[in-house]
């Protein structure tokens, strides 16, 4: 193992390895710059959402209506067994 640490010591580095530390860092910057860019457009996106909601919801205000109970066998009767064998 030393012989081959010698053989390598002795070859020369690659161009390219002088000069990929930049590229890294470059490529960090710029995914840094993204998600920075991507976090400001939901920001956004959200406040348009909401006030278009807030907007559009007071812009045609409808009458209330209460809702009828829902029953899942039909409308409540007032013959039904359960209430003809309440003792009140």
């Amino acid at each position: 193992m030393d012989e081959e640490l010698r053989i390598l010591n002795r070859i020369e580095l690659p161009a390219a390895l002088d000069a990929l530390d930049d590229r890294i860092i470059g490529a960090l910057a710029a995914s840094r710059r993204e998600s920075a860019a991507i976090g400001r457009l939901m920001a956004l996106a959200a406040f348009v959402s909401l006030g278009g909601g807030v907007i559009a919801g007071s812009a045609f205000p409808g009458p209330a209506v209460a809702a009828s109970p829902i029953s899942p066998f039909g409308p409540a009767s007032a013959l039904a067994p359960s209430t003809l064998l309440d003792p009140q």
